[in-house]
């Protein structure tokens, strides 16, 4: 058995029926499934436990957020690639086997991202992979538009961790998800790292999920989303750009961390987003950086270009979706 599928749950009641159902009535079934419930209480581990005898269930004595559920779901697992995918999903018939025969294909993968779908709207994109930008802005590569674009495989600055394939032996050389995330932008940060090392991340176009979004957290913007996000935002980029790289990037930095703030600050949560940069600002001394190795430098120069285009994709996939273009 080659692949592990990693469940976070966290009050998925109302998620986990339509998510397991989906992985049953997979094409490749050479895999297992554990399930770590982060100290549920709508009954949904009592429900995992009595009807999906398949499914390992861990369950937790507190909530270990997503990093900690899925690192512990990574130390369990004992075979070579792990799927982490989020509770909110529905799978297509074919996704294990898609993910698998992407990351099979070359040594140097460290991650597959699969196609996620809207699932109230399919014909809308959730992701195709993610992005990110000089101004120090992650995004959805994709999201909002036709969910019949995006055929193509390509690669991609990271995985979106909700419906994804890891290499489990880079764990040990780059790390697993930072606990001190807790939730969000973990899985940008794992990417990042891989980068440094050497690895790609890629898109799998034919590995197809259907997402709810949000279906922890119940909303696309609250208090909490936006504290956190703000915050691990800060913690990425002082983990991973070395300090001339930091100083390069520091202007641009500024304007998207300002026009941030006005956005936030519209739709009632600038204080939320201040507040999470402050903090990341205060505890960023307390991470531990990625050691800066002089055999990296070329991998640095391509996240540095990559940067640049990840900016000029956000720009088009915006105008896209709101100038008609």
């Amino acid at each position: 058995m080659k692949v592990t599928v990693v469940i976070p749950n966290y009050n998925g009641m109302k998620f986990v029926e339509t998510c397991l159902n989906s992985l049953r009535n997979q094409s490749y079934s050479e895999f297992k499934t554990i399930v770590i419930d982060n100290a549920s209480t709508d009954g949904s581990y009592e429900f995992m436990r009595d009807n999906y005898p398949e499914v390992e269930v861990i369950r937790n004595k507190k909530n270990l957020g997503f990093s900690g559920a899925v690192n512990q779901g990574i130390d369990l697992a004992d075979t070579e690639f792990v799927i982490l995918l989020n509770n909110d999903t529905e799978v297509a018939p074919d996704f294990v086997g898609e993910l698998l025969k992407t990351i099979e294909s070359s040594e140097d993968i460290f991650s597959v991202s699969s196609k996620m779908i809207n699932f109230h709207d399919r014909e809308i994109m959730d992701d195709a992979g993610d992005l990110y930008s000089i101004v120090g802005w992650g995004f959805q590569r994709g999201v909002g538009k036709s969910s019949h674009l995006y055929k193509k495989n390509a690669e991609v600055f990271s995985a979106c961790a909700g419906a994804a394939i890891y290499r489990k032996k880079i764990f040990d050389e780059i790390g697993k998800f930072d606990l001190k995330h807790f939730a969000y932008m973990e899985d940008m940060d794992l990417g990042y790292r891989a980068r440094i090392y050497g690895y790609r991340n890629v898109y799998c176009a034919s590995a197809v999920v259907y997402h709810i979004g949000s279906g922890t957290s119940g909303s696309k913007y609250n208090s909490f989303k936006v504290k956190l996000s703000s915050r691990n935002n800060i913690y990425m980029i002082y983990k991973n750009m070395p300090l001339v790289q930091l100083m390069i990037n520091a202007p641009f930095l500024v304007v998207g961390f300002v026009t941030k703030y006005f956005f936030f600050k519209k739709i009632g949560f600038g204080k939320d987003y201040t507040d999470g940069i402050w903090e990341g600002i205060r505890n960023s001394y307390k991470l531990k950086k990625v050691e800066y190795k002089p055999e990296h430098r070329s991998n640095y120069l391509k996240i540095e270009k990559e940067m640049i285009l990840g900016m000029l994709v956000y720009i088009k996939d915006y105008a896209d979706r709101h100038l008609d273009v």
